[in-house]
């Protein structure tokens, strides 16, 4: 796997905390992920590891603490704004337009980035008509990359599961996001399209230059994709570092064992 230069930090998390009444979803959460790097966010099951993605793009706004992503600090920030600035983002539970095919579910992903009013696109004339042109090349490009080209004009209802996962990855590439969250995208997979799932990834990282941070519970997956791993417990960070580090970390090794705290 291509180490990135890790030098730049891409987004920071300083002193995050967020409360859903006397739920205490995450305290005081500081962490960074650098620019170029596979970033795994792990912990079990309500340590506040999907909170911390909603928190970063947007959809839940914490009580303390801020986010700041290429530079600019927010305390908190709306999903537009997010998409905007260049996060795209995959779901834990496949979130696609059902009835739409694979290549209209990816071309969904160009339309932040298409320049052109809304009557123009309707009508698909001239300039209009030029840069729907353009956006489908590219989107044909990331068909090509995920190799799903034979499932392209197939509603996306009718694929297993394993190639929605493919093509929910497609539409959030076709954002061009410079940061890309991956909610546990090996959930649900069976072996084989785990490992089709984890060479994309690395390819999405090496190809792209794509920053990732991802949530996933297999360990296995975690420890050969990323470069730095975070751990949280009970919405408390427990440990960061390297995939070595991290698994010698006697917390971690507590938290997974359920140890009591």
């Amino acid at each position: 796997m291509r180490m990135p230069d890790t030098s730049e930090i891409l987004l920071l998390v300083q002193g995050v905390s967020l409360a859903f009444g006397g739920v205490k979803a995450l305290r005081d959460v500081s962490f960074d992920i650098r620019k170029g790097e596979i970033r795994a966010i792990i912990g079990p099951n309500g340590a506040g590891k999907t909170s911390m993605l909603n928190v970063i793009n947007g959809f839940y706004h914490p009580n303390h603490g801020a986010i700041t992503f290429k530079g600019q600090t927010r305390a908190q920030m709306q999903p537009f704004e997010a998409s905007r600035g260049g996060i795209a983002r995959t779901f834990q539970n496949v979130a696609l337009f059902r009835g739409m095919s694979a290549l209209d579910n990816i071309m969904a992903g160009r339309t932040l980035r298409m320049r052109r009013g809304l009557f123009l696109q309707m009508l698909r004339y001239g300039p209009a008509l030029a840069e729907e042109i353009e956006h489908r090349h590219r989107v044909e490009e990331i068909i090509d990359f995920l190799e799903i080209e034979a499932i392209r004009k197939v509603p996306v209802a009718r694929l297993p599961y394993g190639l929605q996962k493919r093509v929910e990855l497609g539409r959030a590439l076709a954002m061009e996001p410079d940061l890309l969250l991956l909610d546990e995208p090996m959930a649900g997979m069976n072996l084989e399209e785990k490992e089709d799932m984890s060479r994309f990834i690395v390819d999405v990282n090496n190809h792209y230059g794509t920053t990732i941070a991802l949530i996933e519970h297999d360990m296995a997956v975690v420890m050969d994709l990323s470069h730095r791993v975070a751990v949280l417990d009970h919405g408390v960070k427990i440990a960061d570092g390297t995939p070595d580090e991290v698994k010698k970390n006697q917390g971690v090794i507590d938290a997974y064992l359920g140890v009591a705290h």
